[in-house]
């Protein structure tokens, strides 16, 4: 404030030789003017430098009002650079553990324990309700191997997914992803009962339904699955392009534009929504496994709180993770 007293002092010294009243207007304008900016510098404070926030940052604050809980795993296979939620957890699958049976089912064509082309007879004893076609069939249709196969894969068909376990086992399944070093993944059993596994049958592994495994198991999967590890290149070329086909897109996959593919399963029960796949962006392949379960809500629409969150989670995580 040095220069207002600096500034009084040379007004008192001049002021007898302006006495008008216009003089004495423009000193008290600029004596107001001159205070304003004094309090204003004094009070300025310079603006906090606001830092970028991390990957975590954004997925704790994305999840924060979600009412239920999150698993994640995710993992760019081009750099390696992964994030993880509680990703060694087991978790119930829903209709996501359709794509390790799929896995031996391939497994058990290759060695010539079934063909592609055998029969299957659809009776109505083995109609299995929930998401699918085939329960709309007339009895006694039949089907191929391997288009129920597809069916179990790109509609999420139940009838198929349980015509192809009374095939291979539950077990065979297990025993599969053993080999492959997944040993997280189980088949439990049947859809709506029956077939159960040596794992389902574990009092402890009853809450699971008809499937358990980590997103890191699943993401770990996939990664085979691109590199050509499971079965066969071909066999694993084969796997990658039916999950493309697959035909619910409403979690990871949801708004992607056509230049970026993705190949992913996604499974559903009343309170849990998960989701399992690749998305093939210009910044890396992203591999992610991501479930919500115990929500609060139930409800079968695009807009489900669990399904909502998957789809903005994806979202940060190609972001997050790309190159």
């Amino acid at each position: 404030m040095n220069f207002i007293r600096f500034y009084l002092c040379l007004v008192r010294q001049i002021q007898p030789l302006f006495a008008n009243i216009m003089f004495k207007k423009i000193i008290i304008t600029t004596f107001i003017l001159l205070v304003s900016q004094a309090i204003y510098a004094q009070k300025a404070k310079p603006t906090p430098v606001v830092q970028p926030q991390t990957l975590d940052e954004k997925i704790q604050n994305e999840i924060k009002n979600f009412s239920g809980k999150v698993w994640i795993y995710a993992k760019n296979l081009d750099t390696g650079k992964d994030y993880s939620l509680r990703g060694d957890e087991q978790v119930r699958t829903a209709s996501t553990i359709k794509l390790p049976i799929m896995a031996e089912v391939f497994r058990q064509v290759a060695d010539g324990k079934m063909k592609w082309t055998d029969e299957i007879v659809l009776t109505k004893e083995k109609k299995q309700g929930g998401s699918g076609i085939l329960f709309e069939f007339s009895d006694n249709t039949k089907i191929d191997l391997k288009t129920a196969l597809n069916l179990m894969i790109v509609v999420s068909d139940n009838t198929a997914t349980n015509l192809l376990l009374d095939k291979v086992t539950a077990d065979s399944v297990n025993d599969f992803m053993d080999a492959l070093g997944l040993r997280q993944t189980r088949s439990m059993r049947k859809i709506g009962g029956g077939g159960d596994s040596k794992a389902g049958a574990e009092t402890q592994n009853k809450l699971f339904g008809i499937g358990a495994s980590s997103p890191k198991d699943m993401v770990k999967l996939l990664e085979m699955l691109e590199r050509g590890e499971v079965v066969s290149r071909q066999a694993s070329v084969e796997m990658i392009n039916i999950l493309k086909r697959q035909q619910f897109k409403d979690g990871i996959g949801r708004g992607l534009p056509d230049s970026v593919p993705s190949a992913s399963k996604s499974g559903a029960l009343d309170r849990l929504r998960a989701d399992v796949g690749i998305i093939y962006t210009r910044r890396g392949r992203i591999a992610m496994a991501i479930t919500t379960d115990d929500m609060l809500e139930v409800t079968y629409t695009q807009e489900n709180p669990g399904l909502h969150l998957i789809w903005k989670l994806s979202q940060i995580l190609q972001e997050g993770l790309g190159k």
